[in-house]
């Protein structure tokens, strides 16, 4: 995997290696596998395939639990939508690759807990395309990139949405109108991707985006701890960086 220095996780690279076929679970998802290419991926933190297919309602719920009772059991579910005249091949594949990159950032994200891999183990939904695990790394790696050069402060990821007055003259597109008018101060950007029926990780953006235009409040990280005092009296010197951009950001949002 030369396009990542540093793999997201080792595991994967080694399974992918081996050609396994299986689930491997970590503490905020699931990858599924197939000859060592992801053919699946699910997270709490992501909505799955269900809730950006019926939410975004392109298909009634009705006609996802027909597929899940008549095809589940056989690992067909896609393909059962596909054959019963519910979805087009072309739909059915971007829309399930979404949410595999989509959980797949989230379940690939730094755990402390144990990573486990269940060999033979496959999900209901059955296998769309596969897509390497090489790729599935590369994009997750990107997309954390993404999100740092746009406002490197991932509270704003799991903290509640809290809306701020616009400046004067300053506007927002329909998908962040309509983000920004499902805020209500309590729903994190998780609970509001289920609730609009959108990716987690296009939410974070959003919400990031907007966090960076002051229309959503950034959450303050507490201050550090002082050390302990030294035998001789020592000044404390604030970066003094860091303590400009702050009074300054401070000043121009006082003026928003």
């Amino acid at each position: 995997m030369s396009a990542v220095a540093t793999p997201v996780s080792p595991m994967l690279v080694r399974l992918a290696a081996e050609k396994a076929t299986g689930a491997l679970l970590r503490d905020h998802g699931t990858l599924y596998l197939v000859d060592g290419r992801v053919v699946h991926a699910e997270s709490p933190a992501a909505p799955g395939v269900d809730v950006l297919l019926t939410t975004g309602g392109r298909l009634p719920r009705e006609n996802w639990d027909e597929a899940v009772d008549r095809a589940g059991a056989h690992r067909a579910v896609g393909r059962f939508l596909v054959d019963s005249g519910r979805l087009q091949d072309g739909e059915l594949e971007i829309c399930h690759l979404g949410a595999v990159f989509d959980a797949a950032f989230f379940a690939l994200s730094p755990t402390s807990g144990p990573t486990r891999f269940r060999y033979g183990v496959g999900h209901w939904f059955g296998t769309v395309r596969p897509v390497s695990a090489e790729a599935v790394e590369r994009e997750t790696v990107r997309r954390r990139e993404l999100l740092d050069a746009v406002w490197p402060y991932p509270a704003v990821d799991t903290a509640p949405v809290v809306p701020r007055p616009a400046a004067p003259g300053q506007t927002t597109g329909a998908r962040q109108r309509a983000l920004l008018a499902a805020a209500d101060g309590e729903r994190t950007p998780a609970e509001l991707a289920r609730l609009l029926g959108r990716p987690a990780f296009h939410t974070l953006l959003d919400v990031r985006r907007l966090a960076a235009a002051g229309l959503v409040e950034t959450p303050l990280t507490p201050d550090p701890v002082p050390p302990a005092p030294a035998l001789l009296p020592v000044l404390p010197v604030p970066d003094p960086d860091i303590a400009l951009l702050r009074r300054l950001r401070d000043a121009l949002e006082a003026h928003l």
